[in-house]
């Protein structure tokens, strides 16, 4: 947002979090006003928030990425992309992070509202199986592969995000109803072989545990 609205969201309370893939994104949203960094790497589930121009293949992966932007901002780091227990948590913490942002470790739960299908998929899978792919919505995000994203591989171009988003919501929507998920948008991180199927506070208390262990 622009300098005004980002002055009126401070000047009301409200705390600003954005996403970094670079040093140099990171940066840019500390001096525009952030005041704190999420420091996504490549192993991400969902979406890629990288915004400043540069070849897709330099995207670092979390551990790599955290120390290079905590040492460039004084901000707060979270670290988030491939933390999905409590050694992914312990090494971010160690890196300097001032805390994780997990997501493919919730998926499987029975609060999140994701489709049945999709948890089922998570479940099942054992990590190896997940793509960025830009067939779903227009925008890259890494996906566990299936049928659609496997027959979209070689397509170079496509909609701008979101219209490709809107354009294949009915094809998701169908293929979540009939169970295969076939074309649906499996959205999952690269650590996704260790997501259970556990409760939200489950998932919380061992994330806990399994890091107080490991740090001193």
């Amino acid at each position: 947002p622009d300098a005004a609205l980002v002055s009126q969201i401070k000047d009301a309370g409200v705390t600003i979090l954005s996403s970094a893939t670079s040093a140099a994104e990171a940066i840019w949203l500390e001096a525009h006003g952030a005041d704190a960094i999420i420091a996504q790497g490549y192993e991400a589930g969902g979406h890629n928030g990288w915004f400043l121009d540069r070849n897709s293949s330099d995207v670092a992966g979390t551990f790599a990425l955290v120390p290079r932007i905590v040492d460039c901002v004084r901000v707060p780091v979270i670290a988030a992309g491939g933390i999905a227990d409590g050694r992914g948590v312990a090494a971010a913490l160690t890196l300097g992070a001032a805390g994780v942002q997990v997501g493919t470790a919730f998926l499987a739960t029975p609060e999140c509202q994701s489709a049945e299908i999709h948890k089922q998929k998570v479940i099942a899978a054992n990590g190896d199986e997940t793509t960025h792919s830009t067939a779903f919505s227009g925008r890259a995000a890494r996906t566990l592969t299936n049928e659609f994203a496997r027959e979209m591989a070689d397509v170079a171009q496509w909609p701008d995000f979101p219209l490709m988003n809107a354009a294949t919501a009915p094809l998701r929507k169908a293929t979540a109803q009939n169970g295969t998920g076939d074309a649906f948008a499996l959205w999952a991180g690269q650590a996704v072989g260790l997501a259970r199927a556990e409760s939200t506070g489950d998932v919380v208390e061992r994330l806990v545990q399994e890091a107080r262990k490991l740090l001193p």
